[in-house]
């Protein structure tokens, strides 16, 4: 079974179709939402969505990984990794669809 990835385009319709907004102007509102999530992240603020989830920037420290072919020992730099969260109303509803099928 084959699975469909959601686009910015299919956002974009969807408000089009159900919001009654024109093409253009769906398209704009759903850039300029991850336009602001983005900069919020950017800025590392958390990021709450009300029964879908969060999204948070969290720092990683310097630590020693290894090569898994040479087995040789190489610094992983400290880096800032993005981490999305789900809402238990989001989990329930994921969870619901699977029992129904």
């Amino acid at each position: 079974m084959a699975k469909k990835t959601v686009t910015r385009a299919d956002l974009s319709e969807a408000v089009y179709q159900n919001v009654g907004l024109s093409r253009t102007e769906s398209a704009e509102l759903v850039d300029k939402m991850f336009e602001l999530v983005s900069e919020a992240l950017e800025k590392d603020k958390k990021v709450k969505l009300s029964s879908f989830g969060s999204f948070l920037v969290r720092s990683k420290s310097e630590r020693i990984g290894r090569n898994p072919k040479t087995g040789e020992e190489v610094p992983i730099l400290p880096r800032k990794v993005l981490v999305f969260k789900p809402s238990s109303v989001l989990k329930n509803k994921i969870n619901k669809s699977m029992i129904g099928s």
